[in-house]
Parts: structure tokens; sequence; C-alpha cells
């Protein structure tokens, strides 16, 4: 499965048995403190039909290898597939071709899921009709830095107002985190595209819609997600979400609004501002230090207002750094980021 060339027609969900055979999909790669912990989370579930977990293994600079491969041994509905390309999408694709079931879900290596997971996902499944329903990505931090990040990453002003970041009510929607689908709806759309190395998931998503399919958010799906614990994997995370986004829109035009130029603009309006003040600055003209300064100092003005309105504790410090770091490396990989396959 590729996702290319994928058919287009209008699609009717079926109903499934209640409890359809369901396969747990799992890209590993550097999952050496989290992977066992997800598994164990996998192998807890109330579900009540039978649940396949294939883990697609990529060449790790940790144990990953070692780990999955005793997990493989101790659990018989556990199987290994290699994964020598690294890439998340092919690790998917993969995963899914070495699986057997009516219900695919997606679980990353870090992902701690409740024990109730696969049992809604296929309940919801059934009742809205949906090719593919998913919840809340639920950040939730360790480290004081990480603690600030989990807060900027579950709030609007942080990430927006998706509903899979910061809650909602369920219904239709544009993409979902994670996801458990129909495999029909993977099939007739080719699967995950893997040249799509960031955002594989919400260009799947959109491709699932564009056939007639439907995207099914609900609150009741949560997943625990351990942020990146340093500033700096922080910038390379979201640089990284801005240069896909990006490809994204680039291949799909349409899919293009308001909230993601959001931070690119913003990164475009500080500079402008920064640079119409060094002027000013050498031309001894006050007028222009000043209007070249209001972007800066707006922007500086709502990410402290933001900090110190949300809850985060003592972590709420962090905020003023945090913020500025996830919209302007979001931004900068929007206009300067080069997507590579």
């Amino acid at each position: 499965m590729s996702g290319a060339g994928a058919p287009i027609w209008t699609w009717s969900a079926e109903p499934m048995d209640s409890f359809p055979c369901v396969a747990i999909v799992i890209a590993a790669l550097n999952e050496e403190a989290h992977l066992e912990s997800s598994i164990d989370r996998l192998l807890a579930q109330d579900y009540q039909g039978e649940i396949q977990i294939v883990i697609a293994v990529a060449p790790s600079d940790d144990r990953t290898e070692t780990i999955a491969a005793e997990l493989a041994q101790r659990h018989p509905h556990l199987s290994l597939v290699a994964n020598p390309s690294g890439k998340t999408p092919v690790a998917l694709n993969l995963a899914i071709g070495a699986s057997r079931s009516e219900v695919v879900i997606r679980v990353d290596g870090h992902a701690l899921i409740p024990v109730d997971y696969v049992r809604i996902g296929v309940e919801t499944l059934n009742r809205s009709g949906a090719d593919n329903v998913g919840g809340i990505m639920a950040a939730v931090g360790v480290s004081p830095i990480q603690k600030a990040i989990a807060t900027a990453m579950t709030s609007k002003f942080g990430v927006g107002g998706a509903a899979f970041h910061v809650g909602g009510t369920q219904g239709e929607a544009f993409t979902v985190y994670l996801g458990c689908f129909r495999r029909s709806a993977l099939e007739r759309v080719g699967g995950y595209d893997e040249s799509m190395v960031r955002a594989q998931d919400w260009e799947m998503n959109h491709r699932i819609r564009e056939s007639g399919g439907k995207i099914w958010f609900t609150p009741d799906m949560v997943v625990t997600y351990r942020p990146r614990a340093s500033l700096r994997a922080l910038a390379t995370q979201y640089f990284g979400y801005g240069t896909w986004r990006r490809e994204v829109a680039r291949r799909y035009r349409e899919t293009l609004s308001l909230r993601y130029l959001v931070a690119p603009a913003l990164v475009l309006c500080v500079a402008l501002g920064l640079l119409l003040t060094l002027i000013g600055l050498v031309a001894s003209q006050q007028l222009l230090v000043w209007v070249g300064a209001t972007p800066l100092v707006a922007y500086s003005l709502g990410v402290i207002m933001a900090s110190l309105m949300l809850r985060g504790g003592d972590n709420r410090i962090f905020l003023p750094i945090v913020f500025p770091v996830m919209h302007f490396s979001w931004g900068f990989g929007f206009l300067l980021g080069r997507a590579k396959a």
C-alpha cells in the first residue's frame, strides 16, 4: 500500500460484528524507554474479540529491537516485521500487510492507551458509520519543562482549536490522533503514502474523506502522549510539522486554511518589524522604531497573558519560552523547510 493513484468513489460503511478481529499496528524506532509499558497497556485491553499486535521494528540506536524480540517470544498474539527504511508510513503499511483483521488501530510505541480504548474504538466505528475514529492526544509531562510543553500542546493558544489536542464534542473531523480504521477504508485509498515522512495521518484522512468516507472524533478515546523532553527536540519536532504541513498544502491546495498560515505570518511580521526597527534606529526615525516593534511586542504580550491564564502550576514559568519555540519553529518550517521523502 502506498497511497498513490487510489480510486475515488462514494462509500457507505457497512455495520461490523460486535467484536471483529482487531490488529494493532506500531512503528517502533528508538522506543527502548516506552515500548514495553506501551505493550503492557495493549495486552490489558477489556475487548472481548481477538487482538493481534504487529510491531514494525526499524534499526534503532537503543535496545528497541531486542525488547521487541523478547516481547514477541513471550506473547503469542504479538508478531514483528522488519522496517529497514526506518520511515513511519512504510512501517505502518508493512504492519498492516502482515495483519489479518477487519479493524486496524494505529498506536505509537511511546503511547499509553487506557484499558477500554479498543472497545470504545470499535463501538464508535459501528455507531458512527465512520471509516476512522480517534480521540484526544493527552500530553502529559514528567520533568518541569516537559510539563510546560504538555500544557502548551493542550491549549488553544499553543496549537489552535483542533479537538484532538484541546478536546470537544464528538462529531465529524478533518483528522484525528492515531486512528481506529476499517481495513476496507485503508485498502480502498491504498494505505499510508510512503512519501509522507510526517503528516501521513492528516494526508491519509484527507484521502479517506475525498473518497466519500467519514472521520470521527470522540472525546471518549484518550491516549497519554509523552511530549519532547527538551526545547531543542521540541523545535525540531515543530519545524518538521511546519515543513510537512506545507507539503500537504502543496499537494492538496484546497486544504490550506488561515489556521495554518498564522505561524508563518507571525514569522514574517516579526521579521519585517525587526527590519523596520533596525532601519528606524539607523535613520533616527522614532516612528519606524515603534511601528517595527509592534508585532513582537503584541505577540510577547499575548504569550505572557496566555501563560498566566493557563493552569500549569510552577511549570508556567517555562511557557513564555515554550510557546515561541513551538510557533516560530512551525512557521520557519512552513516557510523554509524542504520535505524529503
